[in-house]
Order: structure tokens, then C-alpha cells, then sequence
């Protein structure tokens, strides 16, 4: 009985060679659309998750409370981790943690920029990346020492064990000891070339040492037996045992699950509560949307082609057949078509794998060798093999063996509707897809052309490193003889983030007992020029007064926290240094739009020893000004590569993740959109087909080609547009919910549901109207030959 099944499903499949390829191409198309979303999600949540101490794995967030309102971040103070170690029994290990962009370093012959960051001496007792070389008690315990990977290992000095105790010298004025060689697992958040020891990073770094300055992360290991929410309840006013606390303004610490950060990183009323992890569900449900669509295909096809297949049904009945049987014979072939989907789909996923990572940012790989994964395919292949066939099986297995045999079959009014419910909702998917890409699109193009304060384009950053540090001066005045510069000017860290906080601010008239944290940048003469920022009052920066080393810029968000109504002149101090404020920024953009303008502070400092040297380009002479100043800085600082970044490219980084989604989602909708339309073919060429006998007899009576098509298309036009009345108030909540992670963006408009709508008309008129014009324009004599 099994033979003669397979044999029954196979003629089916080859006797009707157009409707199988069209089963199985969508869905092999849907199969490979899930494979991949499965792979990157299983990646996203399998982050961070290798820690042998997970469990007890924590890191520090602040919740500051102003004004009503609670803001929240990573961002803590540099003595945190040791006065909660010192303090709080519970904790077993802590480690504060700060990240440094690329920094240079130099073995034999070799001069290379890395990336890495000082981590405290607990950091390798809590968390377990892999130790090559080295002991985790002591890899981080003694200034002067470096842990590297094993990647710098081997580029400086040819291997994991040569590189063990061996000395790298450290942006050329600092000879390091190597103490251990560490690996970075793919799935690790924080992907670093080596980490300092902590006391070296406070050492240089005298604000780490205060409780009035934030920056570093920090993170705890709890005792196996402790309480976590007992921990967060005694650590919730820890600062102030260190400072005053201000009922108006202040700040409480909370713990989050390590493993839990990379996807919950998003902070809302002062808790992390979003983050990537929104990706990975909408991921998720994609994933699900067009295998449904896919499925949709096929049941609509299969029930679609049901009358030929009626009296094969007839037939088994009379002679004996159950219902059972014969479920089970068209579960099976649709078993059948969904394996040779499944072969196409993994050859499709392995083709499409690399440019899928190269889009993502990701190194996934077909775990072949893993059982999990063929299980993962084997339900993939069942679960889509039993939705696609089970209605077919239900309604063919149900027709009566008289009535079939008879020549009698009629489609009930409920089968019809539960057919173009189907339609309907498959469009209504795709539809809020291409809803999504419209309104992500449009947020991307805002948020990149979006007036910032300042002007970004022709905006280069060159580190402040090696001997540019004491020969700034001289690169200065070099540069401004170059061709293609038009200013130039220093800064602490880029106007693209500005990270570092103080609260250590006292103007005029400020109550005694507020405390208010102000973003701090320090910065060189020539710095508003530079940037093109826009003055509301006062001045920049400029030799031309000799006190501007205790001037202050303020933004205009500041000024409103100050309440100075006329502020340029007036007194202000930061750090218990006093000084005035001698001009008024208008606000501007220096982090992510998913943040609202902060109050800012803007000190000068021409000789801070580290930073970013800032340089404006003539427009259309970038390329002349870059090579001048490689030359230049080879010249003043040859031990140091020279590199450089555009500051258009710096911002673009911020909203990596969203481009990401973006891409992707247009991949999707458009497919969705494709395996909708593949549908939509089949059920017209079926129609029309069907229908030949019909078309005949209406343009013998007199009936025009455009009629005929009129006919044709508009059948299959109204389930499109019932699924556009579902999906339209479906995206509209759904995309105006993504936009509230923005401070700043678009609004929803009609015209983005009107245009996925135009678009989605537009692509199936075209797909029925293909098959529609072929069916009316057939000669009626053999049209009515046909029967």
C-alpha cells in the first residue's frame, strides 16, 4: 500500500510537472527564508552564554532619577567594583571593565594598531575565556602586565607560547609584560586583542578614582549561595556611602544577568527592557510569516486541483479505501513535495550562507555535525510537511465516491471561503512586510540626513596618539598649510559619542543639595569652527583671549538645567574649577537618536594627552588633503601608522543594527511578496484553465478581450484588497511601537500604507494579468473543442 502511495504521489507530481514545480520552489523558498533566520536567532541567543559562572554572572546599571523623570545606563563609577567586593559579603568577585578604540603597539619589526580594554584582576576568575597560556589568579593582578589573544599572539610573535613573557611596548611609551594569552570565543559580546590591568587605567585616568565621574562598566560575581535580589535591594544606594545624596536628583544601582545584556541593552524608565532581543523575536515571527505563506501555496493549490484528482478519490472509496488511508496518502505527498523543498532549500542556504554573513556581521556555519541540527530540519520538514497537506488530505478525503463518480463535484461556499481567507492572509503578511520596509527605510534615511548641529560631511578623525601628542602644535600649523584643509581643532573623544559624564558643576543660584550629571567634553581652540557649529551666544575658543582655559561652552540643554536667562558671562565651575561661561551652543546631536539631547559641558583643554584630532576638508578635495596629511604625520610620528575614519562613517556605525534589520526585512517582504505571487500564478493558470469552456462560450456571445481579463483579474484582485483592509491597521501599530525606541523620528503617514498597497496591487495584477491575457485571447473554437 506504502508502494503504490509513493507511486500515485510521484505520476502526480510529474503528470502535473508546472503546479509541483511552483509547490516546491515556494516552498523551498520559505524553508530556506526560515533556515536562515533560525541560524542567525539560535547565534543571537547563544551569545554570552559559554560563562562557566553564568549564573551568578551580573552587571551594574544606574537608574538616575531628575525631575520626574528615570534614565538608565551602564555607565558607573571607576572605584565601584572594588567597594562593592569590599562591602558586600554576597560578592565573590567584581571587575570594572572600560573599552579603548584601537591603540598602537609594537614587537620586533611589527607596528599594529589593536583593539582592548583594562579589566580588573577578577575578570579572568569570572568570566571563562579560554586561558591558552597563563593562570587566571594572576594574568591581570600586577600593573605593567598585558593579557593578549591569541590572534595578537600570533601576529607579533609567530605563536601562543613564544608571545608568553615576552614585552610589547604600548602606543610607543610603555614597555608591557605579556602575563597570559587568552581566546575570544564568536559568540562573546565583547570582542577585545587584550586587556590592562586596572590599577594602570586609574594610574592615568585620575577622574576613575572620584565618585563624580562615570565611564567604566562594572561587573560582579555573587556566591553561589547568595540572593540576587537581596544583593540588588543592599547595593541600590551604594554611592552614598561614598557622597551626598539629593532627593531631587540621584541615582540607585540595579543588577542584570550578564547573559541577559547583549539582547537587553535598551533602557526604558530607568530598567533594561528591550534592546536586540526585539530583533530576534521579529526575526522570529518572520521566519514563521513566510513559511505560512509558503504552506498557504500549497493548500491552496492542492484544493485548487482537487477535481482532477476526485475521482482517483472515488475510485479508492468503492474499493474499499478509508478515510484514513487516504489522508495518509496525501499527507505523505505532500511530505514527499516538502523533502525535495528541503534538499533545494539546504543547497539554497549554503549558496546564500557567506553573503548572509557579510551582511550580518556574522560567522555562521551549517552545523552539519551537529544531531540537533537534523533534528531541527527533520521537524522543520514534518511540522511544514503536515500544515501544508493537512487541509488538501481533510477536503479530498471527505468528497462522497457517488457524487465524484458522477461528475457531480461543487465546492461548498465555506471550502471557497476558507480558500480565499487563505489569500487574504497571505497578502495581509506581506503587506505589513512591505509596511515595514517602507517605514524603516524612510527612519534610515532620516536619521543619516537628518541636520545633526553640525556638519558631518568632510569631517575626519585622526587619533591623537604617539608623538602627535606633544607635537599637536606643530601638526597644527603644518596641516593649515595644506591643501584642502580648512580648519582644525582637538577633542577628547568625537562628536559622534560623547560618553563621559561629570556631576561635579556649581553655577549661580544652584541649590547646595542638587546633584546633576552633565555630559563632559574637553576640546581645542577652533573647535566650533571646525565642527560648523551654530553659536546662540558668545564665542568659541580662541587665543585671542588668555582666560578661555577656565571658559566653558554650554549647550542650550544645559543652560535650561542652569536657569541662566543671559548665561554668557556668567560664573560656572566644574571639578571645583572655577570659571564662566563664555558661549551658548545651539543643541546638537553627539549620540545615538534613540537619545534625547543631553546637557552639555564643554571645557578647554589644548594639551589633553589623548583624544581625537578633528580636520575639515575643502569639499571635492578629501582625497589631496588625506594624502597630505598621511605624509605629514609619517614625518612628525613615524613610529605610528597613520589611520583615520570619516566622521559620516563613525555616525553610520551607530545604527548598525538597524541597517541590518533593514536590509533584511527588505530581502524578506520582497520574498514574501515573490511566494505570494508564485501562488497567485498557479491559481490563475488553474482558472483560467478551468474556465476555457466559459471564456469560449462569452466571446462567442459578443464578449471583448479586455472584458475577459477584466473577469479573470478581478476575482483574484478582491482577496488582495481585503488583506490590505487586515493588514493595514496591523502595521500601523506595529511600526509606530518600533519608532518609540527613537527620540527622534518619522512619523507614520497614510501615503506608506497607500504605496505598500499600490505596490502589492500592482505585482499581482501583473501576475494574474499574465496568465488572464493568455486565457482571452485563445481562439473560442478551440476553447470550446476543449470539451
Amino acid at each position: 500500500m506504502i508502494k503504490n502511495y509513493f507511486k500515485a504521489a510521484w505520476r502526480n507530481l510529474i503528470r502535473s510537472k508546472a503546479f509541483s514545480a511552483i509547490n516546491i520552489l515556494g516552498m523551498a523558498l520559505g524553508m530556506a527564508c526560515s533556515l536562515l533566520i533560525i541560524l542567525w536567532v539560535q547565534d543571537e541567543r547563544s551569545v554570552d552564554k559559554f560563562h562557566a559562572n553564568g549564573a551568578q554572572l551580573y552587571q551594574v546599571y544606574e537608574q538616575l532619577h531628575h525631575e520626574g523623570q528615570t534614565d538608565g545606563g551602564y555607565l558607573t563609577q571607576g572605584p565601584l567594583a572594588a567597594g562593592l567586593k569590599k562591602e558586600i559579603p554576597e560578592i565573590q568577585y567584581a571587575a570594572g571593565f572600560e573599552q579603548y578604540p584601537p591603540l598602537v603597539f609594537q614587537a620586533g619589526d611589527k607596528t599594529i594598531k589593536q583593539e582592548g580594554a583594562y579589566a580588573g584582576a577578577d575578570f579572568f576568575r569570572m568570566f571563562s575565556y579560554p586561558l591558552l597560556q597563563g593562570d587566571a589568579q594572576t594574568a591581570l593582578s600586577k600593573p605593567g602586565g598585558i593579557a593578549i589573544s591569541r590572534k595578537m599572539a600570533n601576529l607579533f610573535f609567530g605563536s601562543v607560547e613564544q608571545a608568553m613573557g615576552k614585552t610589547i611596548r604600548y602606543e610607543n611609551k610603555e614597555d608591557l609584560l605579556v602575563t597570559a594569552v587568552f581566546e575570544i570565543p564568536a559568540n562573546s559580546s565583547r570582542q577585545f586583542d587584550y586587556l590592562r590591568n586596572w590599577e594602570d587605567f586609574t594610574r592615568d585616568n585620575a577622574w576613575a578614582k572620584t565618585w563624580t565621574s562615570t565611564s567604566p562598566h562594572t561587573f560582579i560575581q555573587l556566591q553561589p549561595t547568595a540572593d540576587a535580589d537581596k544583593v540588588g535591594r543592599r547595593i541600590k544606594d551604594f554611592i552614598y556611602h561614598y557622597r551626598d545624596k539629593d532627593p531631587a536628583y540621584f541615582t540607585e544601582l540595579g543588577l542584570q544577568p550578564y547573559g541577559d545584556q547583549y539582547l537587553h541593552a535598551t533602557f526604558k524608565e530607568g530598567i533594561p527592557a528591550g534592546g536586540r532581543i526585539e530583533y530576534v523575536r521579529l526575526f522570529s515571527i518572520l521566519a514563521v510569516f513566510v513559511l505560512l505563506i509558503a504552506c498557504i501555496n500549497f493548500m491552496n493549490l492542492s484544493t485548487a486541483r482537487s477535481t482532477e484528482r476526485a475521482r482517483e478519490v472515488g475510485v479508492r472509496k468503492v474499493v474499499g479505501a478509508g478515510r484514513g488511508m487516504l489522508i495518509g496518502q496525501f499527507i505523505g505527498e505532500a511530505l514527499l513535495l516538502t523533502s525535495f523543498a528541503m534538499l533545494i532549500a539546504f543547497l539554497l542556504v549554503a549558496l546564500s550562507l557567506p553573503a548572509f554573513n557579510q551582511l550580518t556581521g556574522k560567522q555562521l556555519l551549517l552545523p552539519v555535525g551537529q544531531p540537533a541540527f537534523w533534528g531541527v530540519l527533520i521537524g522543520l520538514l514534518l511540522l511544514t510537511g503536515f500544515i501544508a497537506g493537512s487541509y488538501p488530505a481533510l477536503f479530498l478525503s471527505s468528497l462522497h465516491p457517488i457524487r465524484v463518480l458522477k461528475g457531480t463535484l461543487r465546492f461548498s461556499k465555506g471550502g471557497v471561503y476558507f480558500r480565499k481567507g487563505l489569500v487574504v492572509f497571505q497578502f495581509a503578511l506581506s503587506i505589513i512586510l512591505i509596511v515595514g520596509m517602507i517605514v524603516i527605510y524612510q527612519q534610515m534615511q532620516y536619521v543619516q540626513n537628518k541636520n545633526l548641529g553640525y556638519n558631518r560631511e568632510n569631517l575626519v578623525y585622526i587619533p591623537l596618539e604617539g608623538e602627535l601628542i606633544s607635537k599637536y602644535p606643530l601638526f597644527k600649523a603644518e596641516a593649515a598649510n595644506l591643501p584642502g584643509i580648512v580648519s582644525i581643532t582637538k577633542m577628547k573623544e568625537t562628536p559622534t559619542v560623547i560618553g563621559h559624564h561629570k556631576n561635579g558643576m556649581h553655577w549661580a543660584g544652584k541649590d547646595p543639595n542638587l546633584t546633576v550629571s552633565f555630559a563632559d567634553a574637553a576640546v581645542g581652540y577652533d573647535f566650533v569652527q571646525t565642527l560648523h557649529l551654530r553659536l546662540k551666544d558668545g564665542r568659541d575658543f580662541t587665543k585671542t583671549f588668555g582666560t578661555d582655559t577656565a571658559g566653558y561652552l554650554l549647550n542650550e540643554a544645559a543652560v535650561a538645567v542652569t536657569g541662566y536667562e543671559n548665561p554668557v558671562g556668567q560664573p560656572f565651575s566644574l571639578d571645583g574649577k572655577d570659571g564662566i561661561i563664555i558661549g551658548v551652543l545651539k543643541d546638537f546631536h553627539f549620540t545615538s537618536m534613540h537619545e534625547a539631547i543631553e546637557p552639555l559641558v564643554i571645557r578647554f583643554d589644548e594639551n589633553q594627552k589623548w583624544g581625537t584630532i578633528l580636520v575639515r576638508t575643502a569639499a571635492g578635495r578629501t582625497a589631496t588633503a588625506i594624502a597630505g596629511l598621511e605624509k605629514l604625520c609619517k614625518t612628525l610620528n613615524p613610529t605610528f601608522p597613520f589611520s583615520y575614519q570619516f566622521s559620516d562613517e563613525a555616525y553610520n556605525k551607530l545604527y548598525k543594527s538597524e541597517q541590518i534589520v533593514s536590509t533584511l526585512t527588505n530581502y524578506f517582504a520582497l520574498l514574501a511578496i515573490f511566494i505570494s505571487c508564485l501562488g497567485l500564478f498557479g491559481l490563475a493558470t488553474f482558472s483560467a484553465a478551468q474556465r476555457t469552456k466559459e471564456i469560449g462560450v462569452r466571446k462567442v456571445l459578443g464578449a471583448t478581450e479586455a472584458n475577459i481579463v477584466t473577469l479573470l483579474a478581478g476575482n483574484f484582485l478582491q482577496p488582495v484588497l481585503l488583506g490590505m483592509l487586515i493588514a493595514f491597521p496591523v502595521a500601523w501599530w506595529t511600526m509606530s511601537h518600533w519608532l518609540q525606541d527613537f527620540a527622534y523620528k518619522i512619523h507614520m503617514e497614510w501615503w506608506m500604507l497607500a504605496m505598500a498597497g499600490a505596490v502589492t496591487i500592482g505585482i499581482a495584477l501583473l501576475t494574474v494579468s499574465l496568465q488572464s491575457i493568455k486565457a482571452a485571447f485563445l481562439d473560442p473554437v478551440k476553447s470550446l473543442r476543449s470539451e
